[in-house]
């Protein structure tokens, strides 16, 4: 018999992944090209050649003890200087290669940094809406999640509630930015609000409150939009990044930290950090990606193919009467449920052979999340289908 725990994990397990399972059954019985699946965020496009070629020249050139060995629990220096090198370049910054820690992707690096940072029943805070794995991870290391709500008509933090939150439990906020399910990016006055706020709050309960940034789309980002670099507005920030979006590698499971150098015992944080990646037994990041990064830190995923999708579908849906935030990264549309019942707006959708993720999962119910990371033409099929959505509930 599995524990306890995990008999309610696997009870409450991901109803995205489940909605994408529901979608498979649809599909073996009306045809692939009739259903119409927004569900997963699963990235679309090509890895770039460069990465391909990386990886190729590795394995040629490498020996094979160096190339498939242990290395640092941290990650390669070199990887790790490339890294710090091309953040310096782009952002400001002044990383070294010992403030980057090599992780298994993104959700690697977020445990990672629970791992090192909280005590039992030390609480963290999530914004609304927020990917709901948050809670899995903060509970790996007796966490405890709490929700700060957001403004619904800019889905920027309500920060009244967010302070409102912060209690001398608080010991770290994460922040994903641009926002799955959302789109939205926090602005920079967003930030510096925030920075100004942990700074006041640290001051008041006499410990450290880290902002931890999850950064996946970081470089899918649309209209001109700049993502903020936290560790520029506030000392005690850890960066976590995957590679998965940013160059279509989501199997490849690789990312890292970046610690702010100006954070409070960073040397021992590092070192935290480093011994954390062992403990929870990933050891080191995949050797094999970690030297095909190196050549390829300017590389970038086609972010115009999200781009003419994003427009697509949000001037369609728009005009069809539903109402929506235009999203400024990633590549979710977050809707609002033209019923109160956001669950059943989704079977609703479903009829008309639409799968979409209600915002309950997201902790933001009365909105579905759509992932447009879906063929352009795909999305052409489905308009019909929305269109009638739309007048079903007499939008249009």
């Amino acid at each position: 018999m599995i524990s306890e725990k995990m008999q309610q994990a696997v009870a409450g397990s991901s109803a995205i992944r489940a909605m994408f399972q529901e979608g498979r059954a649809m599909a073996a019985k009306i045809g692939a090209e009739n259903v119409f699946d927004f569900s997963l965020g699963n990235p679309m496009t090509p890895v770039p050649a460069e990465y391909n070629q990386a990886i190729i020249d590795a394995v040629k050139n490498e020996s094979s003890l160096e190339l498939h060995g242990y290395m640092d629990n941290a990650g390669y220096p070199e990887t790790r200087q490339a890294i710090a090198d091309n953040l310096n370049q782009r952002f400001g910054t002044a990383f070294e290669h010992k403030h980057i820690v090599m992780t298994v992707g993104a959700a690697g690096a977020l445990n990672v940094v629970f791992k090192t940072i909280l005590d039992p029943e030390d609480e963290v805070l999530a914004l609304a809406p927020y990917f709901g794995e948050y809670r899995g991870y903060v509970a790996n290391h007796q966490g405890i999640l709490k929700v700060a709500e957001p403004n619904q008509d800019t889905f920027q933090p309500d920060f009244a509630d967010l302070e409102s939150k912060i209690t001398e439990k608080t010991k770290a906020i994460i922040i994903n930015n641009p926002v799955n399910p959302t789109g939205v990016i926090y602005s920079e006055e967003t930030i510096q609000r925030m920075a100004a706020l942990l700074e006041q709050k640290q001051k008041q309960y006499g410990h450290e409150i880290f902002m931890v940034s999850d950064e996946p789309y970081r470089e899918l980002v649309y209209d001109g939009n700049k993502v903020p670099f936290l560790t520029k507005y506030y000392d005690n920030t850890f960066v976590t990044y995957s590679f998965s979006k940013s160059l279509s590698i989501p199997g490849e499971r690789i990312g890292y930290i970046a610690v702010s150098p100006q954070m409070a015992d960073c040397e021992q944080t590092c070192s935290g950090l480093s011994v954390a990646n062992r403990m929870l037994g990933f050891v080191n990041a995949p050797s094999l990606m970690q030297k095909a990064l190196i050549p390829c830190m300017n590389c970038t995923t086609d972010v115009a193919y999200y781009d003419r999708n994003r427009q697509l579908i949000y001037g369609a849906l728009t005009k069809y009467g539903f109402t929506c935030i235009k999203p400024q990264g990633a590549f979710y549309l977050f809707i609002k449920s033209p019923d109160p019942d956001e669950k059943k707006f989704v079977e609703a959708a479903k009829k008309h052979h639409i799968l979409l993720v209600g915002g309950t999962t997201f902790s933001c119910s009365g909105f579905v999340r759509l992932a447009y990371c879906v063929s352009y033409e795909m999305i052409e099929r489905s308009l019909p289908a929305f269109e009638a959505l739309a007048e079903e509930y007499g939008l249009s």
